[in-house]
């Protein structure tokens, strides 16, 4: 019996020993693995009239249907011929299938997210995306403080609340009284209907925490939330445009956040993300081309089991190295006894998923010279985390504002210090990297 983790491994097997010449007779050959988990071939429209690559490509759509059984199609209907192959990939992230030269591997999903898709960086401002495979882990809190920070510093931070189905970063940031009317749910709304405009003014307020710089607040929803539920469910909602063009959530998300950088023109962007593989992660993580991706670590094994299925993803996909160097470890909520152990351990486990998942393989007798490779213990190594202290007086942060408004700086620095120092030497402008 074939399951669905052994398609791939089925198709390296079946496709793999073609000879080059006859995957070129009818390449590029897309292998499409539909919303149910089964896979045909699709190549282009004029393969059908060239007898040889047809009886070849006949010979193994068999044999794909004969081993993948329930997760293929039956043999006559293994192959579609295509006029558009552009319209075929359109809306995904073709992947490579290990091994085999010339083919692709697409994925029908029914979730918008692509974790495959990497977007380049955002030619505004830096954009921070602070993420954790578990909630609970202080990271609102840490963003929060990195934002007071960034503003003591005279820096104009934009801070977006993209934890939609968990909001509360507002609460840390606005005392009630300055909650803005409106929020991203209700801008993502309106803007299925054209009317995204008519709540963009009322989406931002400014925190009194502000001092030399300016903390900019875009909640997950305004003042009074509404039927909250009820908008929640259209959020995800892709937009078609007049033209007929489909628009996805993240797509309009992006356009979304440029404009507010153009209206509002921050020095910084800081963006929290909801928890979890999901297509709200996905689209913070990999889809609005951050500067920096922060992962906030527990040392347990949901945390590194979780990290491990992503990373996973994107080497699998050959993606892997557009992101790596935007990635670095947190170590979330270190405990006040036996920390220079917890920290070990967290460490050395960060540099088992990084160097299996991440890193460039050192051949034997080579140094890593000119490989994106760290050692274990390079402090510099994105594996390496930036450690967050766990401090009695920041564990809640419904009472964050009042906080802050009084804050220690020494307080701060002994709990966030790494922390706050790396998001500030990631989002310097490069005249002033070195100061």
């Amino acid at each position: 019996m074939t399951t669905f983790d052994m398609i791939v491994p089925v198709l390296q097997e079946v496709l793999g020993p073609c000879p080059p010449v006859e995957l070129q007779a009818f390449a590029p050959l897309i292998v499409n693995r539909d919303l149910n988990g089964r896979v045909r071939l699709v190549v282009p429209a004029e393969v059908s009239q060239q007898s040889a690559a047809r009886e070849v490509l006949e010979k193994v759509a068999e044999t794909l249907s004969q081993r993948l059984g329930c997760h293929a199609f039956l043999a006559g209907q293994m192959v579609l011929y295509e006029e558009d192959m552009a319209a075929v990939r359109r809306g995904t992230q073709p992947m490579p299938l290990p091994g085999v030269n010339g083919i692709e591997l697409i994925d029908r999903l029914a979730s918008e997210g692509q974790w495959a898709r990497i977007a380049p960086l955002s030619p505004g401002a830096p954009r921070v995306v602070f993420f954790s495979i578990k909630g609970g882990v202080g990271r609102s809190t840490a963003m929060a403080v990195a934002a007071w920070s960034l503003a003591q510093e005279g820096k104009r931070v934009m801070v977006l609340d993209l934890d939609l189905e968990s909001p509360g970063l507002s609460s840390g940031l606005l005392p009630e009284s300055r909650r803005p009317a409106y929020g991203i749910t209700d801008w993502l709304v309106e803007d299925l209907v054209d009317n995204g405009q008519s709540v963009f003014a009322d989406l931002v307020a400014t925190s009194t925490l502000s001092h030399d710089g300016q903390i900019l607040v875009v909640p997950a929803h305004g003042a009074d939330p509404g039927e909250y539920i009820a908008k929640l469910g259209r959020v995800w909602m892709p937009k078609m445009g007049p033209t007929g063009r489909r628009e996805t959530w993240s797509q309009r998300l992006g356009r979304l956040l440029d404009e507010l950088e153009r209206r509002w023109q921050p020095d910084v962007v800081l963006i929290d993300s909801r928890s979890g593989i999901d297509e709200v992660a996905s689209s913070c993580v990999t889809d609005l081309g951050a500067t920096l991706v922060l992962l906030f670590a527990l040392d347990g094994e949901q945390t590194w089991n979780g990290y491990r299925l992503m990373l996973d993803h994107w080497h699998r996909a050959g993606v892997a190295h557009e992101i790596r160097e935007r990635l670095q470890l947190v170590g979330a909520m270190i405990p006040e006894l036996g920390a220079p152990d917890y920290l070990a351990a967290l460490r050395e486990h960060g540099w088992d998923l990084f160097s299996e998942q991440l890193y460039d393989e050192v051949p034997p007798g080579r140094t890593g010279e000119g490989l994106w490779n760290f050692d274990d213990r390079d402090e510099a190594a994105p594996h390496h985390p930036w450690p967050i202290r766990w401090n009695r007086g920041f564990a809640a942060l419904t009472s964050l504002h009042s906080h802050l408004e009084t804050l220690d700086e020494a307080l701060v620095k002994s709990t966030f210090g790494p922390l706050l120092e790396g998001v500030r030497l990631a989002v310097m402008s490069p005249e002033h990297a070195n100061e």
